[in-house]
Order: structure tokens, then sequence, then C-alpha cells
């Protein structure tokens, strides 16, 4: 089923589950057990419908750029080099990335001088351009994190000032001497954590000049990095990894009090709007866990209007009160943030590189390969990001 269908089957199921709940409900909000077992299959359906939607859209992303030209086309007169082509050199030219392909089919054994351009302090080797780009958008796709956040690229321990204080404006009378403040500044740390994930690959799989070798690690290893960086870059707790956004001290700053309520209400989700300074709403959004979305679509404003809307057309998000979300299966589901998370900064420090694992599988007629990277990630401003601590459920 196409994306615009399956966005409007969820739309059509959404009505049906509002209608459904707005003529069923009793004087007190409550449905009975058997009308609650009905609305919760209407809900499953939005719930799968909604990954369906998901599912699609990255389909179709990776759709476009498989289908994107491999070629540039000429645009200099005959005789002249294209206008548009530049001599690649190192890590960038096709030479490193096909020794790097032969390298790894060959299981290492057979290495190119031309990668020793490329070998990292730790014995293993950095890869292409080509490759890191990709496995970027790999990461940005796996990732929702990195495509809110801000990224930066280190080459070693990064300092960032932020004001910790700044001047204020004074009245003074017509000829009186002026008064300056002057601004203080702290300073905040980008580190570099080592993240790193190991791949098998059989033998008979990797002398198969027929098998993808390159995208599979590709994805493989982006995957695998983005769905580690999301976790720490939510949950992280600074030691060995980076300072997540819902860190109890270091992350977004907690509005209000822990809920009193079981279950998320409409009134707190507006006070945590609001709750956020104006200048950074403008570019504010959720972040979230798909278990606490199934809480809030029942939810309804003051004036009786469902706060949870489904998007209707293809490339546009969810929204709550208006404002864009963003789910992640490792964001937790006893807090909700909102925010402007690009005061989150992301350091990467360096390229990734691949090593080969050469005897850890070799009785298993495996090949292991390594992929590292150094990252870090902190919130410079917590006030650029509201944290709602919902109240678990009692017994849990």
């Amino acid at each position: 089923m196409k994306l615009q269908q399956l966005i409007d089957q969820r739309a059509k199921v959404w009505e049906q589950a509002k209608a459904f709940v707005d003529s069923h409900q009793k004087e007190n909000g409550t449905l009975s057990a058997e009308d609650s077992a009905t609305y919760e299959k209407m809900e499953a359906e939005i719930t799968d419908l909604t990954a369906a939607i998901d599912r699609e859209r990255r389909a179709e992303e990776r759709e476009a750029e498989l289908n994107k030209p491999v070629n540039t086309p000429l645009t200099a007169k005959p005789g002249k080099a294209n206008a548009a082509e530049e001599e690649k050199t190192g890590r960038a030219s096709d030479e490193y990335r096909k020794a790097m392909l032969n390298a790894l089919r060959t299981n290492f054994r057979q290495i190119s001088n031309v990668l020793q351009e490329g070998v990292d302090t730790d014995g293993g080797y950095l890869v292409p351009e080509e490759y890191d780009k990709r496995i970027i958008d790999v990461l940005t796709e796996e990732n929702i994190f990195r495509g809110l956040a801000t990224t930066i690229t280190t080459s070693g321990e990064h300092k960032i000032n932020i004001a910790a204080t700044k001047p204020a404006a004074a009245w003074i009378d017509e000829g009186e001497q002026l008064t300056f403040g002057d601004a203080t500044f702290d300073q905040t740390m980008l580190d570099a954590h080592k993240l790193h994930v190991a791949i098998k690959v059989t033998e008979e799989l990797l002398y198969d000049n027929a098998f993808g070798l390159e995208n599979y690690i590709i994805t493989q290893f982006g995957k695998a990095l983005g769905n580690a960086e999301e976790d720490a870059f939510l949950n992280g707790d600074g030691t060995g990894k980076p300072t997540g956004l819902f860190h109890a001290t270091k992350g977004g700053q907690i509005y209000g009090t822990t809920a009193a309520q079981e279950k998320v209400a409409a009134d707190e989700l507006i006070g945590l709007i609001y709750g956020l300074k104006r200048p950074y709403r403008k570019k504010a959004s959720f972040i979230l866990n798909d278990k606490t979305i199934a809480q809030i679509r029942t939810l309804k404003d003051n004036n009786g209007a469902y706060i949870w809307q489904p998007s209707y057309q293809a490339g546009e998000p969810d929204k709550i009160l208006g404002y864009s979300l963003h789910t992640s299966a490792y964001a937790p589901t006893n807090a909700i943030a909102f925010g402007d998370y690009s005061f989150y900064n992301i350091g990467d420090r360096g390229t990734r590189s691949i090593s080969v694992l050469k005897e850890l599988f070799a009785g298993n007629g495996m090949i292991g390969y390594v992929a590292k990277e150094r990252v870090d990630g902190k919130l410079l401003l917590p006030e650029a990001v509201q944290i709602l601590k919902i109240k678990p459920k009692s017994g849990t």
C-alpha cells in the first residue's frame, strides 16, 4: 500500500475512533469495559498504521536515493575537463574506496599501500569519505535526534562558551555617568567517547562478488551505531558516553513537579508548551515514546478538540497541539520532552574506522568486522528543553 493510502487509512480509522469515544463515553468521560476493548482495537490499528507509514517513508527515501543519477552531466567544452569534476585524492578517491572493498573481501589479507593514508591510532583503517557520508545518512535516518540536534566535527577536546550572565540596560538621568555590566561566560567541553559495533559475515558471502558487501556493511554499521547513539543522546549519564537529553541534572529543565495522575493530562501538556520560553518555542517539538502517544490520543483540550493531530499529508509529521512530535523507542515511558533541540550539540571526533577480527569467529566460518567512532553530546542550554515527568503506575 502506498504512503498516501496508508495516511488516508489511518485518518479514517482515527475519525472513527474519535466518533466512537464521543458517542460511547459516559458523563464522567469513561468507557465501559466492552467499549474500552473496542476502542483499544481501533487504537492498535492506528499504531500499526503509523508504523507502516514510517516504514513506507523510509522506503521512499531509500528509493529516491538509489534513483539519483550515478554520473555527473558534462558541462564543460569538449576537450576540457568537466568544470564540475575535481580530482579526488586521499580517502575521497575511487582508488581508496576500491582498495578498502578489496581488503574487506580478502579478510584484510590484501592491503594496498593507498590504505596507509587512512590508518587510525588503534590500527584500523579510516573508512572512505563516501562510506562515511553514507553512514551519516543512515545514522540520520535511523537516529531521529541527529536530525534535530546541532552536529559539529572536532579534532580534539572542544570548548564551547556559554553566556552565564548578560549585561542589563539601566535608566540614567541626563548628564549622569554611564554604568557598564560585564557579560560572563561559562564553558562546556565536548569530549570524544568511543563507540564500537561488530558484525559477522560468512566466508561464503564475503568471497561472493554478487553479494553487495559495501551496502551491507554500511547499512548494518549505520543502524547499530545509530541506535546506540540515540539511546545515549536521550538517556546517557555522561560517563564514557554522551550526556542525555533526559538526564536528571544535566538534561532539560524539569517542568513543574512529578505528575499527580498516572496518565498525562491535556492541561499538563499545554502548561509544558507555554512553560518553555517563547524564543525556544519557534523551533520546538515533542520527543516521546510510542507508548506515551497511546495515552495522549484520547486527550482533549478545554474546547473538546483532540490534542493529537495525525498527519494527513506525506512528508508532514504528526502533531500535538500544533507542534511536531518525534517518537523514539529509547525515549523513557515516564517523561516527555518539548523544546528546541538545536541547543544539543553532537561532536564527531574525526572519521569512522573499520578493522577486522581475523581469528575470533574463524572456527564458525565467519569473519568479524568492527566499526569505531568517537562522539560526544551535551545539551548546552537546559532552558531550551522542558521535561514533563509522568508518574509511573502504582506497583511498577
